[in-house]
């Protein structure tokens, strides 16, 4: 109607009981619904043409327009602040606002072009303003007193509809968390493998949550870098992401301080170290809590949503029990695996006992025979007289028959458990001797060496036979390993060092030569497998073993290309 028009005759007026039906106990498990249902007794109360229920957005801030009677497609768009627009200022400040005439108000936003009067009433709950509600007339003047003291009563009545609403609603929301977490629980406990139980755990986070994207980053052993073990939602950007530093990134936070972090936007965060990964993948808020077991940190999990997002205490709560349920089923698959690795390395070992003994009769068996026919032959070669090229044929045949004897004392020593017999020995003088022991055999070679000591060490018991075999076994591995044309080093050290707290004698072997790959690292101390074109395999197996009688431990680093070091730890 055009303005100045005179108020619409007054018409019987509903009671507020009456028209919201608070029997009707339906409503109080569907809020949306509750709240469509306020707003029709509300317009009709106050004999409105149109109206609003609007509710402040935790997380923006903005004033959303959850229920509209007779709003048009663009007014329901609307977005306003707090403060702006008569909906806005009675938001803000908590008093009720009636326009006589919205075209003389300077606060009123045109939304609806044939709106001439308006009402607006805050809604309360706990003393805290939750949101609005609006009525609206095409009729100047069409509100009084009586209808805004009625407005605000039915305010006050439909607040505690609508906060017992949310309370069952809340209820509801944690019985199916609740229930969530126990299955949850259930299913990540049962899971033996541990990539498939982190992949469980983010997908059910990710859903409990209703977030876009989870997150599970696991910590190394120095807590200085966080890797992504599994996830849930990510598009590639953020799976190929590489491993962030604790002390840069945002996540980090989380590690270094053990507590759980919120952030409202992460585009906007400086920490965040992947801002066009976020934006492709359309990641707005973040939150990340510790995976804590025994007070030993794992790692994070952290959920993001799509748009922002201020999440509660009870939010925290949920993700924070998830992550302890995380925690330990990660602690269990790792000792699930280690259990397997022990397993495993049982029956390598029974298998290589069981090897061992085969290999110590068939040597018994070699030996006997063979020591017959080296006497023969001896016998043979003084009796018979030969020529230049018989003499030559017969050296290479008692050669290649030393050769064999050779291996059956190694084989037969490496299946002999012989205990060490332990004297002081002086690591520098042991040292000596070797680097003269070995000198005429690496010169021949073309290979240089280098002895690397301080002037003192204190001695160590040790079998000093045993750790000279050591040794030489290494010194003649890198010799084959090293070049022959004058460019290889080989250099010998004795240092005294600690490792966890206890001090050792350190024998450091170093090359110079082609290296070792990874899979050939881990390989090297099996008995009877080799990587060079001669040699039976079980030197670096003797040496092992050797160390290892000594309560000593054998440490290697080789990279492909960049030689190799042995260092063999002998406690003092």
């Amino acid at each position: 109607m055009a303005a100045g028009k005179t108020k619409r005759p007054t018409q019987s007026r509903l009671s507020l009981m009456q028209g919201l039906r608070l029997r009707d106990l339906s409503l109080l498990l569907n809020p949306q619904r509750a709240l469509q249902r306020i707003l029709s007794t509300a317009v009709r109360a106050t004999r409105a043409d149109t109206g609003s229920f609007v509710l402040i957005n935790p997380n923006t801030g903005l004033l959303d327009i959850e229920a509209n009677i007779g709003l048009s497609l663009r007014a329901q768009k609307i977005k306003l602040r707090l403060g702006e627009g008569i909906t806005g200022w009675v938001a803000s400040t908590g008093q009720a606002m009636r326009i006589r005439d919205v075209n003389a108000e300077p606060k009123y936003i045109q939304a609806n072009s044939k709106v001439r009067s308006e009402l607006a009433v805050p809604v309360e709950i706990r003393g805290t303003v939750v949101g609005v509600l609006n009525v609206d007339s095409t009729l100047v003047d069409a509100f009084n007193e009586e209808d805004e003291k009625r407005l605000l009563d039915f305010a006050a009545e439909a607040a505690k509809w609508l906060d017992l609403a949310w309370e069952i609603d809340q209820m509801r929301i944690k019985g199916l968390q609740l229930s969530s977490l126990l299955n949850m629980g259930r299913m990540i406990i049962s899971e033996t493998n541990l990539d498939a139980a982190l992949q469980q755990i983010t997908r059910q986070a990710n859903l409990l949550m209703h977030t876009k994207l989870c997150s599970l980053l696991l910590v190394d052993s120095e807590q200085k870098e966080l890797t992504l073990r599994a996830s849930y939602g990510a598009g590639a950007n953020y799976q190929n992401k590489p491993p962030l530093l604790v002390n840069e990134s945002l996540l980090g936070v989380v590690v270094s301080r053990r507590k759980p972090l919120s952030v409202l936007n992460v585009q906007e965060h400086h920490r965040y170290r992947h801002l066009e990964v976020a934006k492709r993948e359309g990641l707005v808020s973040l939150l990340a809590v510790p995976l804590i077991f025994n007070d030993k940190l794992l790692g994070v999990i952290a959920v993001y949503t799509r748009t922002l997002h201020r999440f509660s205490n009870d939010e925290i709560k949920l993700l924070t029990a998830l992550a302890d349920l995380s925690a330990v089923a990660i602690e269990k698959g790792r000792l699930l695996n280690r259990i397997v690795d022990m397993e495993e390395k049982l029956r390598a070992s029974e298998r290589l006992s069981a090897l061992g003994l085969l290999a110590a009769e068939i040597a018994h068996e070699i030996r006997n025979p063979l020591t017959v026919m080296q006497m023969l032959f001896h016998a043979l070669m003084e009796s018979l007289p030969l020529d230049e090229a018989s003499t030559r044929d017969a050296q290479v045949i008692s050669e290649k028959m030393r050769q064999m004897n050779r291996i059956v004392d190694q084989v037969l020593g490496f299946a002999r458990s012989s205990e060490p017999t332990k004297e002081a020995v002086n690591p520098i003088a042991l040292l000596d001797d070797i680097t003269l022991l070995t000198r005429h055999k690496l010169n021949a070679s073309s290979i240089g060496i280098r002895r690397q000591a301080p002037d003192q060490l204190p001695q160590f018991k040790a079998d000093r036979a045993q750790i000279e075999q050591a040794l030489l076994n290494l010194i003649l591995n890198a010799a084959d390993a090293m070049p022959k044309d004058g460019t290889g080093i080989l250099r010998l050290s004795a240092a005294q060092e600690e490792l966890n707290g206890t001090p050792y004698i350190v024998l450091g072997v170093r090359d110079n030569g082609q290296g070792m790959s990874p899979d050939q690292l881990q390989n090297i101390f099996a008995p009877f497998l080799t990587y060079k074109k001669q040699g039976t395999g079980i030197g670096l197996a003797i040496v092992r073993k050797i160390v290892e009688n000594h309560q000593g431990k054998v440490i290697v680093d080789s990279k492909p290309g960049r030689g190799t070091v042995f260092k063999l730890y002998f406690p003092l």
